[in-house]
């Protein structure tokens, strides 16, 4: 298992790139924050399908990495994403994440996003991760 400190490390070090923030893990769980700007937005001024396709990649990974700790080798291997309604361009996108199985070789996550402070979700996701073997 990995903690909250040692996710945050961990994405630092070995994800630069991600700006994202682990908001909070839990048993089999995870919760990420998306700060939007005008760079996330597509014309019509709504959040864009891959940003919300790579928080919910990111809500999944964290909820394993806080299983299983930090394998850096996890990959996606499907990602299935359902938008429902517009997001906010004015607000956080949020990302709440609950493995629903966690096998030897495989682990699947749902995710439901929302814009902050909304009840109901803009996008739903169900993504399979593999695991690398201990080989």
């Amino acid at each position: 298992m990995a903690t909250k400190d040692e996710l945050v490390d961990f994405f630092q070090k070995e994800f630069p790139q991600v700006n994202c923030i682990i908001e909070s893990i839990g048993e089999k769980s995870a919760t990420i924050r998306k700060k939007i700007t005008q760079d996330h937005l597509r014309p019509g001024g709504t959040v864009s399908g891959p940003v919300l396709m790579e928080v919910a990649d990111l809500a999944i990974y964290v909820a394993i990495l806080s299983e299983i700790g930090l394998v850096a080798l996890a990959v996606t291997t499907n990602l299935n994403i359902n938008f429902l309604r517009k997001p906010s361009s004015k607000k956080d996108i949020i990302a709440k994440c609950n493995l629903i199985k966690i096998g030897k070789t495989l682990v699947i996550g749902e995710v439901s996003i929302y814009s902050e402070g909304s009840i109901e979700p803009v996008a739903h996701a169900v993504g399979t991760y593999a695991i690398p073997s201990a080989n």
